[in-house]
């Protein structure tokens, strides 16, 4: 397969969590796979954690920013919180991954970042404007030649999946007003069927063993009914923010 797949995380875990069956997936295919990492420093746990979590995936090696996690300023020692780097700055750095990769397609969070963590949705806004941005050979000189993603889709889940695992979870259906993760079915544009890959998708999940022990995103998985927990491991939703138009099972 000629294809190249970067995907473009906040933090470590998240690359196995929201696409770890898609990365998986397509590695196996025979895709060029990478992820960049916004957050965290090399030389810390997580940055371990997760270069083991990309060579179970198929994805090379960390590609890190190295700024700080908005709710752990010792993440990046020295540096300021993803939240705090000047935009212009963190446009730049992920434009020249895109440009040293050359990916057709670019994987990122939706705009409310998944369920609204500040890093997430800040990664949205800095993907978007660095894809746009790579292509113009007059933005960001020295950072490689101009390159144009085909198409860039955005981890999201199904309003309907959403409440149907917060039944499963809570016994009830969310309180009236609350606000939730995920956008309307309709709005979901590529699903996408991992269960060969579920198993590589929940091992590079374990990897990072200090979120494991945290709770965290992890917690809410494992607390699932096993036939939720296999929904969400075997099926990973997309909202194509641009590209070819029309509902698919596959990314180009």
């Amino acid at each position: 397969m000629d294809l190249g797949v970067l995907c473009v995380h906040a933090h470590p875990d998240d690359e196995a969590i929201w696409t770890g069956g898609t990365l998986a997936r397509y590695a196996d295919e025979g895709a060029r796979t990478a992820v960049v990492t916004c957050t965290w420093d090399v030389g810390t746990v997580r940055a371990a954690e997760l270069e083991r979590s990309l060579e179970i995936l198929g994805a090379g090696p960390p590609r890190l920013l190295g700024y700080a996690d908005a709710r752990n300023p010792g993440s990046a020692s020295g540096s300021p919180r993803f939240l705090d780097a000047p935009f212009d700055e963190a446009v730049g750095r992920v434009v020249e991954h895109i440009r040293e990769f050359r990916p057709d397609v670019v994987l990122t969070y939706d705009g409310y970042g998944g369920y609204g963590h500040p890093d997430h949705v800040h990664a949205h806004r800095v993907t978007l404007a660095a894809v746009e941005a790579a292509g113009y050979d007059q933005l960001y000189p020295g950072t490689g030649a101009p390159w144009r993603p085909r198409s860039v889709h955005l981890a999201t889940l199904p309003r309907s999946v959403v409440l149907a695992q917060w039944q499963a979870v809570f016994g009830a259906p969310p309180e009236p007003g609350r606000t939730l993760p995920g956008v309307p079915d309709e709005q979901v544009t590529t699903t996408l069927d991992v269960g060969r890959w579920a198993g590589r998708k929940w091992e590079a999940m374990h990897a990072h063993a200090s979120e494991v022990a945290r709770g965290a995103s992890m917690a809410l998985l494992t607390s699932l009914p096993e036939p939720a927990r296999a929904q969400m491991l075997s099926t990973e939703w997309y909202r194509r923010a641009s590209g070819p138009d029309g509902p698919s099972d596959a990314l180009v």
